[in-house]
C-alpha cells in the first residue's frame, strides 16, 4: 500500500529525487521549479477521495545519494511513485533502486537506448517497475544529420569526439547507437579512440580530424571537454565548419568575464523543448511559451530545455494515479504508466507505441546557440525535424 491518511482524507505521495547539490544541480532547478509551480494545482487533479502531495529528497548528484533518496522517499514517506531528471550515473541509480524496492519510477533526459539496454533490459525481457520518456540515439543522429546536410552538400566526413563513458560507448554501438543511423544517411564517421573523461588533452583528436578534412564534428562531451577541444583546435590554427553536441547544452551560455565567447557559442544541439514548441499541459492548459515566461519572471533566469520535461513528469504521474485500478497499489500504478498515452507539456507521450516496452519517445528538432536579443545567447530552432508545427526561428550559422 502507498497511502497515508491525515485523518480527513487519504493521501497519495509523489516522491521526487532531485539534484539540489553537486554538479547536476542545474538540472535539478527546473524540476524543483515545476514541483513548486504545480503543487497548489494538484487538488483538482487528484483521484476522487484522495489528496496528492509532493515530497522530494536531494540525490546529491551521485549514485549513492540517489539510492538514499529513493530509500527515504519510499520507506520514510510511503511514495506511490518516484520521479527524476538526472545524469549518466544518477538516473540509472534511481531507477535501479526503485526496481529493487518495488515502486514505480518515471524518468527523462537520458537517451532511451542507454537507459534501456544499458540497464540490462532487452526486447524479450523489459523492466517491471521503471518507465522513461526521451529521445533515442538514432533520433539524435537524424536531428544532427539534418543540420550537417545544410553545410555544403548532403554527405560529409564527420569527426566523432566520443568519450569512454556510456553515451560515447552507446553512440558508436554498431546496431543500436548513433552511428548506424548517421551512416545510413550517407555520412562517413571518423572515430578515433575514445578519450577518458574528463579530458586532459585532445590534440590527437584535433590532428585526426584536421588531417581527414572533417569539416563537421559531433560529440556527447561535457562543456569542459568541448571547450578544451575548441581551444586546442584554435591553437592548431584549425576550426571545423560546424560542431554538433548532444549532451550538455540544455543550459544557456553567457559571455565570460573576460569578454570571450563561451564554448557553446554557435554549437548546434538538440531542440527538444522550447517556448515555440506547440504543446500545452494536460493539467492546467499552460503553454510552452507561458511556462518559459513564468519561469523567467519567477527566477530572473533564462528558461531551460529540461523545464518542459520536468513539467511533463508530474503530468504523467498524476495521470497514472488517476487511471490506476487502485492508486494505493504500486503494481497498479506501474501498469497505468505502461498504458499511458497523454498530451503533455513535452508533446504526446505514448507508452503503448514503443519503440520498446517501458519507453515513450520525445521528437527532436535542431537548434543552435546564437547571439540573442533578449539574452546573451538563445537557442534558435534552425530545423523543425520531427516536431510537427514547430516554426524555424533562424538560419544555421557555420564558420
Amino acid at each position: 500500500m502507498s497511502e497515508l491518511s491525515d485523518g480527513r482524507e487519504r493521501v497519495l505521495t509523489i516522491g521526487v529525487a532531485v539534484a539540489r547539490s553537486g554538479r547536476l544541480s542545474t538540472l535539478g532547478d527546473p524540476l524543483d521549479f515545476a514541483m513548486t509551480l504545480l503543487e497548489p494545482k494538484l487538488a483538482a487533479s487528484a483521484p476522487a477521495g484522495y489528496r496528492i502531495r509532493l515530497v522530494s529528497r536531494d540525490s546529491r548528484s551521485c549514485a549513492e545519494g540517489a539510492r538514499e533518496a529513493v530509500e527515504e522517499l519510499v520507506r520514510g514517506e510511503n511514495a506511490a511513485i518516484i520521479l527524476t531528471l538526472a545524469g549518466t550515473q544518477v538516473l540509472p541509480a534511481v531507477a535501479d533502486a526503485c526496481a529493487a524496492i518495488g515502486v514505480p519510477c518515471l524518468s527523462s533526459t537520458f537517451p532511451w537506448q542507454v537507459y534501456y539496454y544499458g540497464r540490462g533490459a532487452d526486447d524479450s525481457r523489459p523492466f517491471d517497475w521503471t518507465y522513461h520518456f526521451c529521445w533515442g540515439l538514432d533520433d539524435i543522429a537524424d536531428a544532427f544529420a539534418d543540420l550537417w546536410e545544410q553545410v555544403n552538400g548532403s554527405r560529409h566526413t564527420v569527426g566523432c569526439l566520443w568519450n569512454d563513458g556510456p553515451q560515447g560507448t552507446w553512440s558508436r554501438h554498431p546496431q543500436r547507437g548513433f552511428a548506424p543511423t548517421a551512416r545510413a544517411r550517407g555520412h562517413r564517421l571518423l572515430e578515433p579512440a575514445p578519450y577518458q573523461e574528463p579530458a586532459t588533452a585532445l590534440d590527437a583528436h584535433v590532428k585526426a580530424f584536421r588531417d581527414a578534412q572533417a569539416d563537421i564534428i559531433t560529440s556527447a562531451a561535457t562543456g569542459q571537454d568541448l571547450a578544451l577541444f575548441r581551444a586546442q583546435a584554435a591553437e592548431d590554427g584549425w576550426q571545423p565548419r560546424l560542431i554538433t553536441c548532444s549532451r550538455w547544452l540544455a543550459s544557456p551560455p553567457s559571455v565570460t568575464r573576460s569578454g570571450k565567447r563561451p564554448a557553446q557559442a554557435d554549437v548546434a544541439t538538440l531542440a527538444y523543448w522550447t517556448p515555440a514548441h506547440p504543446h500545452a499541459s494536460s493539467l492546467d492548459g499552460m503553454t510552452t511559451a507561458e511556462l518559459a515566461e513564468t519561469y523567467e519572471q519567477a527566477t530572473g533566469r533564462q528558461w531551460l530545455q529540461p523545464l518542459g520535461l520536468a513539467y511533463a513528469l508530474f503530468e504523467v504521474a498524476v495521470h497514472a494515479l488517476r487511471t490506476a485500478a487502485d492508486p494505493t497499489d504500486r503494481r497498479a500504478v506501474a501498469a497505468a504508466l505502461g498504458s499511458t498515452r497523454l498530451r503533455t507539456m513535452a508533446g504526446v507521450l505514448d507508452w503503448t507505441a514503443g519503440p520498446v516496452s517501458n519507453i515513450a519517445t520525445v521528437p527532436l528538432a535542431g537548434g543552435q546557440w546564437q547571439q540573442g536579443t533578449r539574452h546573451d545567447y538563445e537557442l534558435t530552432v534552425v530545423t523543425s525535424g520531427q516536431v510537427d508545427g514547430l516554426p524555424v526561428g533562424g538560419d544555421l550559422i557555420t564558420t
